[in-house]
């Protein structure tokens, strides 16, 4: 006997863009059949005419941290992500061994892939001011930590954090890149700087792009270009991609960024760009309060390491980076002692209800390619993405009339989970069923040496 069928679902086939009217029988983690399936199986699921789509692939994820895991990845989870591609921005919870060990052994909420982050690299190769540029010994020391945990972790590529270490040159980064040695791999930026410099910090993508050979995903497109520049950029993506450079984006459905107080991003030079007003500390005794100059400086000196909110994106032009057709969904979420932006509870409802269904910024089918197809064509994840014979039975189970995001930017609600999810299933398991986690271990370590 087979084990799983849901019933009375409507099934997205992203070939012919439609829905259509399907059972899908599971077995073994796999999906058997889509169609009519008479099989008698061990569980029924009744879909009641919901959308069963392919479980979410988070593809700008920061979930690698024990700080902030699993509370964050079972947000994600409780939104429908599935797999997240996590280790960021530059960013790893170093040593990646000691993440990919915990989820072989205990499993996890989601299954992860992670990148390797340049800026973690530097630092240990000795650098510890972000201002400090990379000696020739030190570059070759990040170079054979690269090419060695290559060949341990298997990360989807290299991530780099250039408005975190300023000093990264556009030469360093294609250097490094050279110690990947193979192709397949993808690189995943954090762009230089944002406002009336994101058209410039795109074009340093697009070229590294070019002189690396690899692929390029620009993190969090709202968060660089939204200021009046979004155009601009999408217009250097897609001259970029009739030059054949392979440059693709992802963002949030946010009008507010979220990070450290004590980063570059806030440093003086950036503070030129922002009113103090704009900050929303997350953390600590002054959660809650917008920032004037005192609270500001009085912060990033004494808590440099306390999350904030900016508020500081044209809505608009987060709808316009929507539209196009080389951005994806990505949350960019990370809770710490259970507060952060609502981002990392709310981003793929929020695209599926607000932008899609009430807004119609762009439809349902468009939303759920940017979630699912997209992000596990862009990482080669060829068995999951799809609601197809023979794909992984990472399954979403939702009503369109209903999905809504929930969480909002007070610590009481930032966490707070969607609604419109009856289902999430892991390898043919449910692990979330009306909002509340059955599972929290069904997740895996995805690794380059085993994808199709």
């Amino acid at each position: 006997m087979k084990d799983l069928k849901i019933v009375n679902g409507l099934v997205p086939d992203f070939d012919k863009d439609c829905f259509r009217e399907a059972d899908v029988l599971i077995h073994e983690g796999v999906i058997e059949q889509v169609g009519c399936v008479s099989a008698e199986t061990r569980e029924v699921i009744d879909a009641d005419g919901h959308i069963v789509a392919p479980g979410f692939l988070n593809i700008h994820a920061h979930e690698d941290a024990p700080d902030i895991f699993p509370f964050t990845a079972e947000r994600e989870l409780l939104m429908g992500v599935t797999t997240e591609i996590a280790g960021n921005c530059g960013v790893i919870a170093y040593p990646n061994e000691d993440f990919k060990a915990r989820l072989d052994r205990d499993g996890a909420p989601c299954n992860f892939m992670m990148f390797i982050g340049q800026n973690s690299l530097r630092e240990f190769s000795g650098i510890t001011d972000p201002y400090q540029r990379t000696t020739p010994a030190q570059l070759d020391r990040m170079k054979l930590e690269l090419s060695r945990l290559r060949k341990t972790v298997y990360p989807a590529g290299l991530s780099c954090g250039f408005e975190y270490h300023p000093a990264i040159t556009t030469e360093e980064t294609v250097e490094l890149l050279t110690a990947l040695e193979e192709e397949g791999y993808l690189t995943a930026v954090h762009f230089r700087a944002d406002g009336a410099d994101a058209p410039d910090s795109t074009r340093e993508l697009v070229e590294i792009s070019r002189l690396s050979g690899y692929p390029m995903q620009m993190s969090h497109i709202g968060s660089c270009s939204a200021f009046g520049y979004m155009q601009e950029t999408l217009t250097i993506l897609d001259q970029a991609r009739a030059d054949g450079v392979d440059i693709m984006a992802d963002c949030y459905p946010y009008d507010a960024f979220c990070t450290l107080i004590g980063s570059a991003v806030f440093d003086e030079q950036q503070m030129k760009k922002r009113p103090y007003e704009s900050i929303l500390i997350g953390m600590g005794e002054n959660a809650g309060k917008r920032c004037d100059r005192e609270l500001f400086e009085y912060e990033r000196r004494e808590h440099p390491d306390y999350g904030v909110v900016c508020f500081a994106m044209n809505m608009d032009e987060v709808y316009d980076a929507f539209r196009h057709p080389l951005v994806m969904v990505g949350s960019d979420g990370g809770y710490m002692e259970g507060v952060g932006h609502p981002r990392g509870a709310g981003t793929f409802p929020k695209v599926l209800g607000k932008l899609a269904r009430d807004e119609k910024v762009l439809s349902l089918m468009e939303a759920l390619k940017k979630m699912t197809v997209m992000p596990a064509q862009r990482v080669h994840l060829y068995t999951k993405g799809q609601v197809r014979e023979g794909f992984d039975a990472d399954l979403v189970i939702f009503d369109p009339d209903t999905i809504n995001d929930r969480a909002g930017y007070d610590a009481e609600s930032c966490a707070m989970p969607p609604e419109g999810i009856s289902r999430v299933l892991i390898g043919g398991k449910t692990v979330v069923k009306d909002n509340r986690i059955i599972l929290n271990d069904q997740g895996r370590y995805l690794s380059y040496q085993n994808r199709i």
